[in-house]
């Protein structure tokens, strides 16, 4: 079972423009201090936070207990000018553990609800024995060569940003999500994707879109260790020279 936490800035859009709109500058700093902040309070038990859209946050938080997550809304509060509500959900796959974790939320009011402020809504939490994290690391083949020394900026970040719609659109249909992670790289948590599967979905986007992929897979009871095997699976990879597309890391 995979348990995942959407975080959720409180009345977030009314607030950025009360009294006024404030300076988008200084919203750009508040949600990338804001990412930061919350991975670094989550990372210290093992879990992993996405950013998804900033104002919304979705992390594998495998582990990690109610008062865990009171802890790091008390410390936002304590040093932001806004709270955060958090909901959380746990199930087979992590679509359904973030699809939970979106109900019980949404059923403590809406986000820009001005009478919902820091709640936390747990349908359920994952089991020490029942704890089970298996992580994707995706990379692009060849984007420096190809695409970043040669062709501008933006073109390449279209490019990324095209190969992640089209992983978007297949993982989903198997449950498992996808997140961009930085550079050419995407992290996918996906409990009950077998490697054939993911395999075959890369190979299908090679076909359709021309990009290639390779894959490393991690497993562990925690989100920090399962997304540092498939590192180290991706890595296999690439010492390889990239004949295997898909390896599943095995601590030995």
């Amino acid at each position: 079972m995979i348990q995942m936490s959407l975080i959720q800035i409180d009345n977030y859009g009314p607030w950025t423009v009360t009294p006024t709109p404030r300076n988008e500058s200084d919203l750009q700093i508040l949600q990338a201090e804001l990412y930061a902040d919350v991975q670094r309070q989550f990372a210290t038990k093992k879990g992993l936070v996405f950013f998804t859209r900033f104002d919304n946050m979705l992390a594998v938080t495998n582990g990690i207990n109610r008062e865990d997550h009171f802890r790091i809304q008390r410390s936002i509060r304590n040093r932001y000018p806004i709270t955060i509500s958090m909901g959380v959900g746990t199930g087979k796959t992590p679509y359904e553990s973030q699809k939970i974790a979106t109900q019980v939320l949404q059923e403590k009011g809406g986000a820009q609800s001005s009478d919902r402020k820091e709640i936390l809504a747990i349908d359920s939490l994952v089991n020490k024995e029942d704890s089970y994290v298996q992580m994707a690391h995706i990379d692009i083949n060849g984007v420096t060569e190809s695409l970043t020394d040669n062709v501008p900026a933006f073109d390449t970040n279209f490019m990324v940003n095209k190969a992640q719609h089209y992983l978007m659109t297949e993982l989903i249909k198997k449950g498992a999500l996808l997140f961009f992670i930085g550079g050419d790289n995407f992290m996918s948590p996906c409990n009950g994707l077998s490697p054939k599967q993911l395999k075959d979905i890369i190979e299908k986007i090679h076909k359709e879109i021309g990009i290639k992929h390779k894959a490393g897979v991690g497993r562990s009871d925690n989100a920090e260790d399962a997304a540092y095997s498939a590192d180290l699976g991706l890595e296999v990879i690439r010492q390889g020279n990239n004949k295997e597309i898909v390896h599943v890391f095995k601590d030995e």
